[in-house]
């Protein structure tokens, strides 16, 4: 399909300068330059993620302006690859991409109506999975899994802590670790979310600012402490994870809610001989290989309910929308996901 084709513009969020919530702008921007290797898809849904907050503020940088936020949506794709080695490439073609299948994709700079992406960073929906659910549950599906499959490979028997357990990624993580046949610990902030964390098979619920986090993980493990803690809280919980980790434990820092971790010697593992990990979920997705294993294991979870994916709040795509869904994000009262619908009924 040649570029003709494609509308002259898309509508997308976007910002002409970092700073608060007041830089996301919607904005009418040419189509995006598709390159031969390149799936064209027409957007359904946004997921939104802490990640397009960091971008946001100027935590992760942009190299130019105006600069469309977001990485994670699903829709229908309206044009394949033009480049005939891609088409005739095995890893291309085991994975039955075709106009009019549905995708999720986990790629920078696609809050938009339209987005043009490489191939791999677009994962077919499979197992009866729905855009919306797709769109959901793609990237916190694919972090929750890599991360436990790779930063610290959780086993049956071993005990975690998760910080914090009640929003989309946390929730996630803990049931995939009771389905690995972990004991859960998790962090959070209020009664209700309690509950919902418990519903979701959390076996001890802290609420940090009511109680001694680590006290009560060093008297549920009898003192000895965890296997590894998965820590998106960041600057506020990274030295007290030092406390509650076991001898040879793993901690792995998987976000910034609370600001940035700053910078830590690596004398600090020695006493215990721990394991630090900043990883990111991209780096575990970069061969075809990984991308069909991962991107297919994520969604036969979620299509059999070891997954089950909790949507706080559907918003509209305006720019008022986009703006509310980062600032309900940020402040701490969401649970589950936060989505945002692009295409209309």
């Amino acid at each position: 399909m040649s570029t003709a084709k494609f509308p002259e513009t898309i509508e997308a969020f976007a910002i002409n300068k970092t700073g608060g919530f007041e830089v996301l702008e919607k904005l009418t921007l040419p189509f995006p330059k598709v390159e031969p290797g390149h799936l064209v898809i027409k957007v359904e849904w946004i997921g939104v993620n802490f990640i397009d907050t960091y971008y946001r503020q100027g935590l992760y940088p942009y190299t130019s302006f105006p600069a469309i936020l977001g990485k994670e949506t699903s829709g229908e794709i309206i044009a394949l690859p033009t480049d005939p080695e891609v088409l005739n490439s095995p890893d291309f073609q085991r994975m039955e991409y075709k106009v009019g299948g549905k995708v999720a994709v986990d790629f920078l700079g696609t809050h938009s109506t339209y987005i043009s992406v490489p191939w791999i960073k677009a994962y077919p929906i499979t197992h009866g999975v729905s855009t919306r659910i797709a769109a959901a549950g793609l990237v916190q599906g694919l972090t929750a899994l890599t991360f436990f499959e790779e930063s610290y490979k959780v086993k049956k028997g071993d005990t975690i802590l998760i910080h914090t357990v009640a929003g989309g990624l946390g929730l996630l993580m803990a049931q995939l670790g009771k389905h690995l046949g972990a004991t859960v610990i998790g962090t959070t902030s209020t009664k209700e979310k309690a509950e919902l964390a418990k519903a979701h098979g959390v076996d001890h619920v802290i609420l940090y600012k009511e109680e001694d986090t680590v006290k009560r993980v060093l008297e549920i493990t009898n003192g000895v402490g965890v296997e590894a803690v998965f820590d998106g809280v960041g600057k506020d919980t990274f030295e007290s994870n030092f406390e509650m980790l076991r001898r040879k434990g793993t901690l792995v820092s998987v976000g910034n809610a609370s600001g940035a971790v700053p910078p830590v010697s690596p004398l600090k593992l020695l006493p215990k001989n721990l394991k630090l990990l900043r990883p990111t979920m991209n780096n575990y997705l970069v061969t075809p290989d990984e991308a069909a294993y991962y991107g297919d294991k994520v969604f036969e979870l979620i299509s059999s309910g070891v997954l089950k994916i909790n949507i706080f709040k559907e918003y509209p795509f305006t720019q008022e929308g986009g703006q509310q869904a980062q600032k309900d994000l940020t402040g701490g009262k969401t649970t589950g996901k936060l989505l945002i619908k692009v295409v209309q009924d």
